[in-house]
């Protein structure tokens, strides 16, 4: 990865994010390809970026929402994403919180090795700036729940971070994986699944959709195979109402049915 001036407060920061959060195993790396790749994992709340930024091998970029960069859009694109769903009893409490971190949003995520992603105008700025990252030969990290459930591990997947498999075929004739990662931050693991390559031939609509599904069903495979444990959800809900890991027999017998 290339070196990046990074601010004394930025590494400081860094450094205790690091002292103070999970410390995770890394599984199934023999399925990241060797050069550029989509990772494309469970949010997990914080968990999941922290993870990205900190502990994936080689060279990467991790796509973080771009108002997380903007002093004027912080706070409310944090209270909207990170706390509505808190108990409305301490809701005044998190409202304030989201006016307080600005400052300190921005320093963290424009030091980090982070792509801005915008879902306005600017998009094309996320695709053009993740294509040239690719093509340097760095890997990109994604986190696409939205607030749709799916099940007890994953939300539905957003569908367009596909598209930057087109764009970077079309500037390298090279068909671009994406790589399914589960993040256990209560077993302190990350794990790797089996790529899924993009198919320049196909409809991208059926591209779309043949991916996500198959990286959320990866993911959901992964999780329910690993020792029971408490799964860390997209939505930051209270901690009572976490869901478990269920048995892979469940799950195999619900794909039966189907």
């Amino acid at each position: 990865m290339e070196d990046k001036k990074t601010s004394a407060a930025y590494r400081a920061i860094r450094w205790l994010v690091r002292l103070f959060s999970p410390h995770y195993r890394m599984e199934g790396t023999e399925n990241l390809p060797d050069g550029p790749c989509v990772i494309v994992g469970n949010h997990s709340q914080m968990y999941g970026p922290i993870a990205g930024e900190l502990y994936i091998p080689g060279p990467h970029y991790v796509w973080c929402i771009g108002e997380m960069m903007h002093r004027e859009e912080v706070a409310d694109y944090a209270y909207r994403d990170f706390w509505s769903l808190k108990p409305r009893r301490c809701r005044w409490f998190y409202r304030l919180l989201s006016r307080l971190i600005p400052p300190l949003s921005v320093l963290i995520f424009t030091n980090a090795h982070t792509i801005p992603v915008y879902h306005d105008a600017r998009v094309m700025t996320t695709f053009r700036e993740s294509t040239a990252r690719l093509m340097e030969g760095n890997r990109l990290v994604i986190f696409p729940e939205h607030y749709v459930p799916r099940n007890n591990i994953v939300h539905d997947f957003q569908e367009r971070f596909v598209d930057v498999a087109r764009m970077y075929y079309r500037k390298t004739g090279r068909e671009l994986s994406f790589v399914p990662m589960y993040v256990a931050p209560r077993l302190r693991s990350l794990t790797f699944g089996t790529p899924v390559v993009f198919r320049a031939d196909a409809p991208i609509a059926e591209e779309r959709s043949r991916i996500c599904g198959e990286l959320m069903n990866a993911i959901t495979r992964t999780a329910v195979s690993l020792p029971e444990h408490t799964v860390v959800p997209y939505p930051n809900i209270p901690k009572r109402d976490y869901p478990k890991n269920r048995p892979l027999e469940v799950f195999r017998n619900e794909e039966t049915a189907v």
